[in-house]
């Protein structure tokens, strides 16, 4: 994450900083016109040192002007809380609108288990949960940026060309395993009230439930991504391309389309049945973890015939099986649902 803090100080924090604690004048005989003191009016001993070597941009004369240089804890602990929140933000409607003008079925608007005014809940709870859950995340990060993980920039700086490649399925893969068993604590009865039940509020969800979460639900599910690069080594460009990954995966597995019964993906047809059968499905990428553990549950091929899986036929059976899962697992359905009026064009 380093290299989006850089980013964001080139641009953005120098300045801001700059201006909200700007640094003592410099002394009268501090030599001017060094790199150092930048605009020979204040004193900084900091110097730049580029995040990466695959991308470098020469800081400004602001990164030179605030008492608190680019290496200062506390700054970095409160630039990092607003990149996780404001890129969690931006990722979040940027893809979730796109999935759900783009692909998702409005006709799932229609489903008797649609909540009155879900869309505008959802966004809701992910917007009340996001500031709290970059307030949990920002000091892993800053662990990151300070050198205690084992992120590499360059080939030579890793174990080898090979594990550029070798890295990214292990992600996958630990991160999977991690997240299944947090997502099935999750479940526990005493656990799941508490934290996990306002997800599972979504029975039909939209790919805006995709971080509609308790925070702190969303921050255990988040802590194997967090977590891998103390453990593993990772190159620095794969941690950002993976951080945005795994926030677009989980819109798509929230999209309600159903392309492929693919027996090792987790994809959106699995997660589906995670939301209307609470229970099965707790994988977050593969279904091996679910396979191992006896949760996994195979999507039903009218999952995959369009037509029938949006008839009211279809929907009023399901209905009749969720309303099941809901008295074992909840006790009582506090949800409240739209009523069955045309909602095509919304």
């Amino acid at each position: 994450m380093d290299i989006v803090l850089e980013l964001t100080d080139t641009f953005i924090a120098d300045y801001v900083y700059a201006w909200a604690h700007p640094a003592k004048p410099a002394p009268y005989d501090y030599p001017a016109g060094t790199a150092a003191n930048a605009t020979a009016q204040t004193f900084s001993s900091w110097t730049w040192e580029p995040a990466t070597q695959l991308l470098q941009i020469q800081p400004s004369q602001a990164a030179y002007m605030s008492a608190w240089t680019r290496d200062n804890v506390w700054r970095q602990l409160i630039t990092l809380y607003f990149i996780v929140w404001i890129f969690g933000l931006v990722v979040y409607f940027l893809f979730a609108s796109l999935s759900y003008y783009f692909i998702f079925d409005k006709r799932t608007l229609n489903h008797p288990k649609f909540i009155k005014n879900q869309i505008w809940l959802e966004i809701l709870q992910a917007n009340k949960s996001m500031p709290f859950m970059a307030l949990c995340t920002a000091p892993l990060m800053a662990l990151e940026v300070r050198g205690f993980s084992k992120l590499y920039d360059t080939t030579e700086q890793g174990p080898g060309l090979w594990y550029n490649f070798a890295q990214f399925p292990l992600f996958l893969v630990f991160t999977d395993f991690g997240i299944y068993w947090i997502h099935r604590y999750l479940h526990h009865p005493r656990i799941y009230k508490h934290l996990h039940k306002p997800h599972h509020k979504w029975i039909m969800p939209t790919p805006y439930a995709s971080h509609a979460f308790h925070p702190l639900d969303g921050f255990a599910q988040s802590l194997p991504y967090h977590i891998f690069p103390f453990i593993f080594p990772l190159q620095k460009a794969a941690y950002v391309a993976l951080f945005v990954f795994v926030n677009f995966w989980s819109i798509l597995i929230h999209d309600g389309e159903y392309l492929t019964n693919n027996p090792v993906v987790n994809g959106a047809a699995c997660h589906s049945l995670h939301h209307s059968r609470f229970e099965v499905n707790y994988g977050q990428f593969f279904t091996a973890f679910d396979r191992l553990g006896g949760t996994y549950r195979t999507p039903e091929a009218w999952m995959f015939e369009k037509e029938k899986k949006m008839s009211e036929k279809q929907w009023k059976a399901e209905s009749t099986k969720v309303d099941t899962f809901v008295k074992e697992i909840e006790g009582s359905d506090d949800r409240t649902y739209d009523p069955p009026v045309d909602k095509k064009n919304i």
